[in-house]
This record gives C-alpha cells, structure tokens and sequence, in this order.
C-alpha cells in the first residue's frame, strides 16, 4: 500500500522484486494485514517461530487525510496478527515495529537550549534522551501516533496478559539505501534523492534545528535477532540511532550537501508539524543492559555516504 499512501516514489515493489531474484528460500504471499480471515489461513497453513510485524501506514502527517484506513492497518491489522499467533504459535516470538511517535509531544516537554545548528536537551540528566518512562498519555500524537500508541499498548497487553514472547520497539529514524523516501516519510532518504534530483525541499518549523536520531537497517535487524534469541513478554524498548547519530535539519542538509558536491535548493516554513518533536534522541540504555551484544556500528556519516552512493547511481 506505499504506492496508495506516497504515490510511485513510496513504492516498494522494486524491492521485493529485488529479494525474489538475491534471496533463497524466500516466499513472499501478498496478504493484507486487515484481512483478518487471510492472515487466520496463513496461520492455520503454516508454523511460524518469528513474526517481525513491520506492516503501516507510516506517516505522521498522511494519517490525517486517512484516518479511518490510518487505524485500521496500524492498529487493528496489528490485533489480527497478534491473535493469529496467540491461537496457533504461541510459543513465537512476536516483534512489533512501533514508533517514537507513541510519546506524542511529550518529549517537548524536556528543557531545551537553542544552539547555533540545533535544538538540544538543557540538563545534563536528559543527555542520552528519552526513555522508556516518557508517558504516552495527555499529549498531542498526531492521528499516526495515536494508531501506534494503540497498537503498541495492545502488543503489550499480549504479551504481558497471555505470556507471548512479545517485543515492542519504538524506533526513531530507521533508514539505509533501500529506502523509498518520500517528503512525508522518510527524511534523511528523501532528503538525498531532492539534493541529487536538484529538487526543492521543504523545512517545517522550529528554525530547522529539529534533531532526530537515525538508525541504519542492519543495526534494526541486529536487535531483533538479539531479541528473538533472548525475548521476554511484553518488553518495550526505545530504538534509534541515540546521541552519536543524532542530526538536525540544517545539519543533515550541510553534510548531505558536502557528500553530494552541490548545494540543495530549500525553503523555510514557519510552521512545524502537529504534535512534532523538536528535539529527539533515543536513549537506548535499556536494550543495550538486556542485551549487550548488541551496539550501533553504522554511523551517521556512514549511513548518508551510502545512501548518496546508491542514489548516485540510481540517479545517474
């Protein structure tokens, strides 16, 4: 549904098509995750020992035009696949892809310094950024949010009330080259096909020093293998890049800018999203005590040297 949701530059299909021609002993089955009875036959069908749920609608501004769709993949499409895994393996490890945006603007609420590129946390405490603890209650989500923070309690409740071998993880900004970036999903991605495309790009608000954290797509897959050998019932964990991947706007255009060797035609709105963070990064200190085998190790220069180095070649 990405095309639906972004148009052609949000599909990907080209991907998919790209693991059936690299990958063996991979079957994809082109299932909606709201067709409750689809997903009941592909349960009753087959012995799963890992669901990695990744399926959504991902945008925090899309879900505003879709709201009733927006809740219906997000939230119910994840009750259909945790209640086909409780009935028929609920011995799985079951894994939910959910998202920072369940805390809402909550994070705002953290005292903040300006500085000459970016926004940052004031207090010496709030250094390695938010927690687990931040509630997810009394704040302003956007619809997308909400969605998540539904579906995201409802993967708890699974795994706390029944026992299931569910983990939870909130991420910040999960990237890497294969992803199809569009101006409502995906900043760092999108922002590398408009600086190599020549395009015009759009900064919402709070002077364009708004940070988040990113993370590469094998440092993703590296916690879940982590979890799924180790799973406890109805854990939630922050995941994201933390403080040493952590880039504002203006920062992420100046080294995007340095890698591609041209400059990226931009403008200024005075105007930030809904329910928007203006400063996030993931502190990630929980994981990292449940399962210290794990660690980041692409980093943020890493990352976007890559990702221009695959553009570049997309693009010509």
């Amino acid at each position: 549904m990405r095309r639906e949701f972004f148009g052609p530059g949000g599909d990907t299909l080209w991907n998919l098509e790209r693991l059936k021609v690299e990958t063996r002993q991979f079957t994809p089955v082109g299932l909606d995750i709201r067709d409750r009875a689809g997903i009941e036959e592909l349960f009753k069908s087959h012995r799963f020992d890992l669901i990695v749920h990744c399926a959504a609608q991902p945008s925090h501004d899309k879900a505003k035009d879709i709201p009733l769709l927006d809740f219906e993949v997000n939230a119910v499409g994840t009750v259909n696949l945790l209640d086909a895994t409780r009935r028929h393996c609920p011995e799985a490890v079951f894994v939910f892809l959910s998202t920072n945006k369940v805390y809402g603007d909550a994070p705002n609420e953290i005292p903040m310094k300006e500085l000459e590129t970016r926004w940052d946390y004031a207090r010496a405490e709030d250094f390695d950024g938010v927690s687990e603890n931040c509630r997810i209650d009394q704040t302003m989500h956007s619809l997308f949010g909400a969605s998540k923070a539904a579906a995201d309690l409802v993967a708890q409740e699974y795994g706390r009330y029944f026992g299931m071998k569910v983990g939870v993880f909130r991420g910040g900004c999960l990237t890497g080259p294969s992803h199809s970036g569009v101006e409502l999903h995906g900043f760092l991605s999108y922002l590398v096909k408009v600086t190599l495309a020549a395009g015009k790009y759009s900064v919402f608000g709070y002077k364009g020093k708004q940070v988040r954290d990113n993370i590469h797509s094998h440092d993703v897959v590296r916690a879940i293998e982590e979890f799924a050998a180790n799973p406890r019932c109805g854990e939630v964990y922050n995941l994201g890049g933390g403080r040493e991947n952590s880039v504002s706007m203006l920062e992420a255009i100046a080294k995007i800018e340095s890698l591609a060797g041209r400059k990226l035609n931009w403008q200024y709105l005075d105007e930030a999203r809904k329910g928007d963070h203006i400063c996030y990064i993931s502190n990630l200190a929980k994981f990292k005590s449940h399962y210290p085998k794990w660690g980041i190790t692409r980093s943020l220069n890493a990352i976007l040297q890559e990702m221009v180095e695959v553009q570049s070649r997309i693009t010509g």
